[in-house]
């Protein structure tokens, strides 16, 4: 029998108010990757912080290998072979790889001085582990995403870790770039790194997974060899009930024209795009990376140029110069990036609901903070937003409700239009459930959506219609009910069946 890496039994945690974590059990073994799920709030990042020494539990036991431990903080949890890479990732941007890889741990040289050769030649070992020829000189900002998510690995396999704990690794990764760092992991196993992988895409878990343990209420629901399980069945553990399907039903009718797109081109970026938005309809937006999807998006609400072609609302010419001029008309934009884009982290829920419109509480120029307040208590009703209340921090709250809170901000001044950049983007299953509820009920209520997911079964399952983009023009549209994964993946790749023009249904 494989001896056990990590063996935690019967763990409790508690934070005033909140019961996190109940008995929960959980183990590791060599070279394995163990998946831990559930929705927000389920106690995966409770069990995280005390595996890696930042919470102690109030109860329970953690053993490494037959050895019982109390970690005494993350410094401890590090000499005891337990590297974390958590999901803001934690680079220095101004210090090369080196720097960050060995902080206050680079080699000395006669007593005082910094080994640099040394230094750089032990971080080009590690960097070469996983085939990353490039100079551990180059500074953290230079590297694209996937490399410092690598970098943040190597970082903590140079304080030799055993164990690695991964939160939401590939949550900032393009998908074309999951397969490299999957790569990664696959080395990390054969060298026999037990590997913590928390993640809310079940379609990478089921590849890249051994077992999987699901959470939920701050209890283990249960642990399974990946083999024994479906995405229905992880679905079901998570949440707690059955679902025929992730997706609300579409509409049935659509309405008059809400939005049409003529012959639309940006300034080196997308060009002769053409579509029609009515009223009731979800659109969805299908392509790979480069395919221009978010430069449309942005184009459509003023947000960046274009060089030629129309655009009418309800039937009436208009030119949309600004992201204002767009919201007067009627229309809302929701950004992929809500935490740098779309939220004030540092300010309470209720001023991010109430910013898009300001007017609509001031009285005699001043904020009327009652009336400002029972608005956004119903939207925190309306959506289900999880908050102590409506003065909660924005940055405090878990990524579904922050979606949730962006959503509200532009509904607060009822758009017809909703402009919608990775509406699920790092939100977990049961959140994704009530946000394509929610948008499939405003569609209900008479308002059009055009929406981007690089996740193809979102497309399909959420849209009513859509239209596959490759390098910047539109090269299939499909209605949703008859597309499939593969066809999408097809058109958006640039192929096109035999004697089929671009741009005709496939």
């Amino acid at each position: 029998m494989t001896a056990v890496l990590l063996d935690v039994e019967q763990i409790n945690k508690s934070f005033p108010g909140t019961h996190a974590l109940r008995d929960v059990s959980f183990d590791l073994l060599p070279g394995e990757v163990h998946a831990l799920m559930g929705e927000n709030g389920a106690g995966k990042s409770t069990l995280m912080h005390i595996l890696c020494g930042v919470y102690a539990p109030d109860s329970g036991t953690i053993r490494l290998g037959s050895q019982v431990v109390q970690m005494n903080g993350p410094r401890h949890a590090q000499e005891l072979g337990i590297g974390m890479v958590f999901q803001e990732l934690s680079l220095a941007p101004g210090l090369s790889i080196a720097e960050n890889v060995f902080p206050n741990r680079a080699p000395i040289r006669a007593g005082a001085f910094v080994d640099w050769n040394a230094l750089y030649r032990r971080t080009r070992d590690l960097l070469a582990q996983f085939d990353l020829e490039i100079d551990p000189r180059t500074l953290a900002r230079d590297l694209n995403i996937t490399t410092r998510q690598i970098v943040e690995i190597v970082k903590a396999l140079s304080l030799n870790a055993r164990i690695l704990l991964l939160d939401e690794p590939t949550s900032a990764l393009p998908p074309d770039e999951v397969s490299r760092l999957f790569s990664v992991i696959r080395r990390l196993k054969e060298k026999g790194i037990g590997i913590v992988y928390i993640s809310h895409r079940i379609p990478e878990v089921m590849e890249i997974a051994d077992r999987v343990t699901v959470l939920r209420d701050g209890q283990r629901v249960g642990t399974h060899p990946i083999g024994e399980l479906t995405p229905d069945r992880i679905i079901e553990m998570m949440v707690g009930r059955k679902l025929a399907d992730l997706y609300p039903d579409r509409a049935e009718g659509l309405g008059s024209e809400l939005l049409r797109v003529e012959h639309l081109s940006g300034v080196k970026s997308f060009s002769d795009v053409s579509f029609t938005l009515r009223r009731g309809e979800i659109i969805g937006l299908a392509g790979l990376l480069g395919a221009r999807r978010g430069e449309l998006l942005r184009a459509l609400v003023g947000d960046v140029p274009i060089s030629g072609g129309r655009l009418f609302v309800e039937g009436k010419p208009v030119r949309i110069t600004s992201p204002g001029q767009a919201f007067a008309l009627g229309m809302a934009y929701l950004p992929e990036e809500r935490k740098s884009d779309g939220l004030f982290l540092k300010m309470p829920l209720r001023q991010n609901i109430s910013v898009t419109a300001l007017r609509r509480f001031a009285r005699m120029g001043l904020m009327d903070s009652r009336s400002e307040t029972s608005v956004a208590q119903e939207f925190v009703n309306r959506l289900r937003i999880r908050t102590p209340g409506v003065q909660q921090l924005v940055g405090r709250l878990s990524g579904g409700n922050q979606q949730k809170v962006m959503l509200s901000k532009w509904l607060v001044r009822t758009p017809q239009i909703l402009i919608i950049d990775e509406p699920t983007k790092g939100v977990d299953v049961g959140a994704k459930v009530e946000i394509h509820a929610l948008l499939r009920d405003l569609a209900r209520q008479g308002a059009g959506i055009v929406f981007v997911s690089t996740e193809f079964p979102e497309i399909i399952g959420l849209a009513d219609r859509i239209l596959v983009m490759h390098e910047g023009r539109i090269v299939g549209e499909v209605a949703a009910a008859q597309a499939t994964e593969q066809s999408l993946l097809r058109m958006s790749s640039g192929y096109q069946a035999e004697n089929q023009p671009a741009g005709v249904q496939s």
